[in-house]
């Protein structure tokens, strides 16, 4: 079962309901060993080369804001306020998709429903995300940015040219938030 079971809920750790600006929902964690880290999209900073799902973000990140991480580690959006969540939390090995359908939507379901109570901006990548957004968000207050799902499978029919790291961070800025450093420009940088 991917992630170790120590990661499973890293994606609601960083910050507690009221600390969560910006909603990225996934489809399920990478099925490679050593990719997934509880996290959706991210992996640890010595993964390479990153997943193919990734590299496409980042080409995306890159085309919508100049620049992109340092690294495939997205723990400091999470840090930020954005929730870096998969519709589904485990996936066995090598098996995409494998442990849909168990129970952890109704989980992830409960996480949404909790976080409509007040706006926030919401980057439903795929249709198992959409599909799980429709059923759950029921107030018009939020962003929502609905793309096909950033795999090489399907990035081009959508996903590229969508621009929703600028979108999100103008719709905070608007709101008087403070915007998502997407890139890593103002972290801390250890010393080389």
């Amino acid at each position: 079962m991917l992630p170790a079971a120590s990661d499973v809920f890293n994606a609601l750790r960083p910050q507690g309901p009221d600390g969560v600006k910006v909603v990225i929902l996934g489809q399920d964690p990478y099925p490679t060993p050593g990719h997934a880290n509880g996290l959706a999209f991210s992996v640890r900073p010595d993964v390479a080369p990153l997943p193919r799902s990734l590299a496409n973000i980042f080409r995306e990140l890159e085309a919508d804001l100049g620049a992109r991480p340092a690294t495939g580690d997205l723990s400091f959006w999470a840090r930020q306020g954005v929730l870096l969540l998969n519709t589904v939390l485990t996936v066995p090995a090598g098996e995409a998709g494998g442990h849909r359908g168990l129970g952890w939507e109704r989980l992830t379901g409960e996480i949404l429903r909790r976080l409509d109570e007040r706006p926030r901006a919401f980057l439903l990548w795929g249709r198992d995300a959409a599909r799980l957004a429709d059923r759950h968000l029921v107030h018009g207050h939020h962003l929502r940015i609905e793309t096909p799902h950033p795999s090489p499978l399907s990035a081009r029919r959508g996903f590229f040219g969508a621009r929703p790291f600028s979108r999100v961070n103008r719709w905070l800025a608007e709101r008087g938030d403070r915007p998502i450093d997407w890139t890593g420009s103002s972290e801390e940088r250890p010393h080389e």
